[in-house]
């Protein structure tokens, strides 16, 4: 008598490329269509790779907006590897009974890290000095040559406490004696407070008082825009603004107009409204470091959070409870429900 066949597995698309070694582990649970070539899919494309698949691992440059869900039934979990997802249209996807999930955490100290370099870049004017001695125009010591900002014993000014901005808040408290304000939509507790030595302030208040400001929010319709022309005109001449959060958050036309007529001293930034693109503007003030949002760009890191993606995708469609959902009540006592 032969044997039953066996059960078909649940198909699933890695939509960039990945660590190799984490698309092999996810063919062990599922069909895998991979893009080892790194081909960046257009909506038409993304909706034409998605057909069949239960589930998406998924990076920032997939949207996966109601359009797609209705062209994808037979989806059921997109996986992000990223703590943000706006790239994610999660209210539609909770409508259709989608799960969505995030890599949190394991990317706080490392992103915490580059925020913190990227200030302190601004500050002490590293990208216009090492250009300036890369055109070869460094032929003599001046008293006065890049004169920036000292960062320890400053006001540091951080915009989002979250898990990252509670982690630049350490380092600035902790490693360098700076007076930490931050602004957030809830406030921390007042124990958490303490161990940050952070004092909560109003959002005019923070701009007015911090001498080098981070903005370290989630992107969301209230927050687009937060820092444009009139937040920007608050903060100190001398300040320097620096971005690690999303792109959309700051005005970047409104910011290079600043820059430019040095209302703020100088910006750091590794996010852009429209990124890959970054507005022209920014790329012809010198005044400000431009880094190709390479926040979380450790080895480690990378690693942990494809490994924590697929994590959350081999636990939603084998039964389990995945570590990281966005939308959990999407999930029925661990289990996602029945297509």
């Amino acid at each position: 008598m032969s044997s039953p066949p066996a059960p078909s597995r649940p198909a699933v698309l890695v939509a960039r490329a990945v660590f190799p070694e984490v698309v092999e582990r996810l063919r062990r649970h599922f069909e895998v269509e991979d893009n080892p070539a790194d081909e960046i899919f257009d909506k038409a494309a993304l909706i034409t790779r998605l057909a069949g698949k239960a589930g998406a691992f998924t990076t920032g440059s997939e949207r996966i907006d109601a359009d797609v869900l209705a062209a994808s039934p037979s989806l059921r979990v997109v996986a992000n590897m990223a703590v943000g997802y706006n790239n994610l249209d999660i209210a539609a996807c909770t409508a259709r009974g989608v799960l969505a999930t995030n890599t949190p955490d394991v990317l706080t100290e490392t992103t915490a890290d580059f925020g913190f370099a990227l200030m302190m870049a601004a500050a002490r004017r590293i990208t216009e000095s090492e250009h300036f001695l890369r055109r070869g125009e460094w032929d003599r010591w001046a008293y006065d040559m890049f004169t920036g900002s000292d960062v320890h014993g400053a006001t540091l000014g951080i915009l989002g406490m979250g898990r990252i901005g509670q982690g630049i808040a350490r380092r600035g408290a902790h490693g360098f004696g700076m007076k930490v304000i931050y602004h957030n939509r809830n406030r921390l507790d007042a124990e958490l407070e303490g161990r940050l030595a952070a004092r909560y302030v109003d959002k005019a208040t923070l701009l007015a008082e911090a001498d080098h400001l981070v903005l370290v929010l989630p992107y969301s319709p209230q927050s687009h825009h937060a820092i444009g022309s009139a937040e920007l005109a608050l903060m100190k001449p001398t300040a320097t603004l620096t971005n690690v959060a999303r792109g959309g958050i700051v005005d970047d036309a409104a910011l290079a107009d600043a820059l430019r007529e040095r209302r703020i001293a100088s910006a750091a930034l590794d996010v852009f409204e429209g990124e890959p693109k970054v507005h022209p503007d920014l790329l012809t003030v010198p005044n400000v470091v431009l880094t190709p949002h390479i926040a979380s760009a450790t080895v480690a890191t990378r690693r942990a959070m494809a490994e924590l993606a697929a994590d959350n995708l081999i636990a939603a469609l084998t039964g389990g409870r995945p570590p990281a959902p966005v939308n959990p009540q999407v999930l029925l006592g661990g289990v996602l429900p029945p297509r």
